[in-house]
């Protein structure tokens, strides 16, 4: 089973106007509601590739509630500690001439509670698959994630992390499966403010196997992917065509595709490739990626 932790889930809600003008009252043209969250967004595509997974995480409040019903709906299994207190964060995005983001904090979680996610976590076993992916709430200690993984070192469990920073450093030791850094990450990883070629990025990439990672995805923006495998093989696949509409969730929707594509095939370079229709999927969508969609985009790389 595929297990994916998601702290502070969302409702995303997301405005449309032709123009977004400070100070003044503005109209929107249209507005959508999405439920979601890193790990969340990764068991959405994962459905859609025709894997199951379980949804972990917090909710709380109202919205909490909405989340609860909107995830079901999208046919994902979630198994969610209700928090006792405060309300599950509302993530606006406008999108206008230029796309602007107001993410909210969400919830604090108590010990209590964290105490029951260890206790779902703990029935884990062999051969499960486990993803955390994104930042922590401030309620939470800094080293949640390695308390996760510390938790269930000496099991047969499959780690992928997609998280940033000192967060993701210090898990290395805990050997995950896949990490999942963009090009900025990377670079703030080793204080550097850019890369002078893809020889430089694959260089730094293989520096976080040396410490600990098996597989390194870098996900580039427009310039593609880069991925230094645990066979030692070096990757790169360039990116989809088409037309932008959404950023929303395009990572999360690579670490899913890259996931599904290993676990069907077992070779990076076809798994690299899902994963890359899976993002371009989500990319040209103003929600997460379709099966359809992903596989046109297969049939263009």
């Amino acid at each position: 089973m595929i297990y994916t932790v998601t702290f502070n889930p969302a409702i995303d809600y997301v405005v449309r106007t032709p123009a977004l003008v400070p100070g003044q009252t503005n109209r929107s043209s249209g507005e959508e509601m999405y439920f979601g969250g890193k790990g969340i967004n990764v068991s959405a595509v994962l459905a859609e590739l025709g894997l199951r997974s379980k949804a972990l995480g917090f909710t709380a409040g109202f919205t909490g509630e909405a989340i609860e019903k909107g995830v079901a709906a999208m046919g994902i299994d979630a198994d969610f500690v209700r928090l006792p207190d405060g309300n599950s964060r509302i993530n606006v995005k406008i999108k206008a001439n230029d796309e602007t983001e107001i993410n909210g904090c969400g919830p604090a979680i108590d010990e209590k509670s964290l105490e029951k996610l260890f206790d779902k976590l703990n029935g884990l076993a062999d051969g499960d698959i486990l993803v955390l992916a994104g930042s922590i709430p401030g309620s939470l200690p800094p080293d949640i994630y390695e308390r996760i993984l510390e938790r269930l070192s000496g099991r047969n469990i499959t780690a992928v992390v997609d998280a940033a920073g000192k967060l993701l450093l210090n898990v290395l030791r805990f050997r995950p499966f896949l990490i999942k850094p963009n090009e900025q990450e990377l670079g703030e990883l080793f204080d550097k403010s850019s890369f002078e070629n893809d020889d430089e990025i694959a260089a730094y990439a293989e520096r976080l196997r040396e410490m600990g990672a098996r597989n390194v995805l870098v996900s580039r923006a427009g310039k593609g992917s880069l991925l230094v495998a645990e066979n030692g093989g070096r990757f790169s696949q360039s990116v989809c065509k088409g037309t932008v509409r959404n950023s929303v969730g395009a990572g999360d929707s690579m670490v899913a595709g890259f996931l599904a594509g290993m676990l069907e095939s077992g070779d990076p370079a076809y798994a690299l490739k899902l994963g890359t229709a899976a993002g371009g999927a989500t990319a040209f969508s103003d929600g997460l990626a379709k099966r359809e969609l992903i596989g046109e985009l297969m049939k263009t790389l």
